[in-house]
């Protein structure tokens, strides 16, 4: 997501540093090369010319021109008017002040509106609510038996009737929801693959009928600036009250992140960043601005660490090498297990600041699958060559490395790593100060 809108606009704020002043020639080839580099993002021209415009305003005042350090004052000004531009601040999901709340999906066929449907009901079972999914996408046959799966998979009820009536079906759901006290209903609508009169009429007697909190748009980030033409096209119809943008985890050139809340006026609510129930995250711009830039986004770092990470295993972890016990290849696997629960080691390192800027690096260094080499390697030991890998002699690694399929080599090189990661756990243990993330043992 953003890489080459990143390296770009990094290649810009490389060319004005080291410079003592900035001129207005500088600023404004500064500005024809963001303008550029936004378009090739699929960003709507009049949105391009709003943001651009904006910043050079900005950009050749004061601020910048009696600055010490002009080259950082534009980066702070681009961060703060592309945060701006996709709407300041996070925006929440409304909630009714009298349950249930009822929440309306909308969207073309093939957005993943139902597969957010479940997302979005995970969500809220975390965060100790009761859902209750309502299948009311009766054109498309799978529908209904896609959302009854993911509802069993995320443990969350599912309202389905054998009806071509989808008001009905839905008009039925609330009240069912009311009846078991269910206090959020999530409603899946059925889609086209284009927007036309006959699925907009249905939408807008589903919403008439049932009197939604919030009426919820998604969006195939994929599609980019098309994305926003159908935002439009919806707005004009229905009057939706956020936005979600999915597949920002496949090769979305970002356009319609950065379009749609200046051309429709509403807020982009949640974010996908893959096909399990799990991966939505709540849409933050001012977060978003500072990954675009190659700032990292520490806060959404700290908060998926939190989400993910087994708080009882790491402490065990930590109290057991302050007690000064041994760090094992089966701690090793653990630890590995919990960073990859985070998701993709590509979009962790994209929220480092620092490594964000390594994206373009990624295919070549960051294989996901050596990971995947590397537990099949510490899984072929027995639980004592686990313990004490100092008895793998040459013939235990041969038969380990055919075991999970890999070289001699390859265990070799992991087994040097490991001794780097037993020596540096050692001296933390021994020092008494154990790396972030130990609990309350520092």
């Amino acid at each position: 997501m953003f890489d080459t809108l990143s390296d770009k606009l990094q290649g810009v704020f490389a060319g004005l540093r080291g410079r003592g002043k900035l001129s207005a020639a500088d600023i404004d080839k500064a500005m024809r090369a963001i303008r550029m580099s936004l378009l090739e993002a699929d960003v709507s021209l009049p949105v391009v010319k709003q943001l651009t415009d904006a910043i050079k305003a900005r950009s050749t005042g004061a601020e910048v021109m009696q600055s010490l350090t002009p080259d950082q004052q534009v980066v702070k000004i681009v961060n703060e008017e592309l945060a701006a531009l996709m709407g300041g601040t996070a925006a929440r999901m409304p909630i009714a002040s009298k349950p249930p709340t009822v929440i309306l999906m909308a969207g073309l066929q093939g957005s993943g509106k139902t597969t957010f449907c479940a997302k979005l009901a995970f969500q809220m079972r975390k965060e100790g609510r009761a859902p209750l999914l309502v299948a009311c996408d009766l054109q498309r046959p799978a529908a209904m038996d896609q959302l009854e799966v993911l509802g069993k998979q995320i443990d969350v009820p599912v309202w389905r009737e054998d009806s071509k009536d989808p008001v009905k079906v839905a008009e039925n759901g609330v009240r069912e929801a009311r009846r078991t006290a269910r206090d959020v209903v999530i409603v899946d609508t059925a889609g086209r693959l284009t927007v036309d009169e006959e699925m907009m009429g249905q939408l807008i007697s589903v919403k008439g009928a049932i009197d939604p909190t919030a009426v919820v748009l998604v969006l195939d980030a994929m599609t980019g600036q098309t994305a926003v033409d159908v935002a439009s096209a919806f707005q004009q119809a229905v009057q939706f009250d956020g936005v979600v943008l999915t597949k920002l985890d496949g090769d979305a050139r970002g356009g319609a992140a950065l379009s749609v809340r200046a051309v429709t006026g509403k807020p982009i609510l949640f974010v996908g960043t893959g096909e399990k129930v799990d991966a939505l995250e709540q849409f933050h711009p001012d977060r978003m601005a500072q990954r675009i830039l190659g700032m990292g986004d520490v806060l959404s770092l700290i908060e998926r660490a939190s989400e993910t990470v087994d708080k009882e295993s790491v402490e065990g972890l930590g109290k057991r090498l302050r007690s000064g016990g041994a760090f094992t290849l089966d701690d090793m696997l653990e630890q590995m297990k919990q960073i990859r629960k985070m998701g993709p080691l590509s979009g962790i390192l994209g929220m480092i600041p620092g490594l964000s800027q390594m994206r373009k690096l990624k295919d070549a260094d960051i294989d996901e699958r050596q990971m995947d080499r590397v537990e099949a390697i510490i899984l072929s030991m027995t639980s004592q060559e686990r313990r004490k890998p100092d008895v793998l002699n040459g013939s235990r690694r041969k038969r380990i490395a055919q075991g999970s399929g890999t070289s001699v080599q390859e265990v070799n090189q992991l087994l040097n790593q490991f001794k780097q990661m037993q020596k540096l756990m050692k001296s933390f243990g021994k020092g008494g100060k154990l790396p972030p993330g130990f609990g309350n043992l520092n």
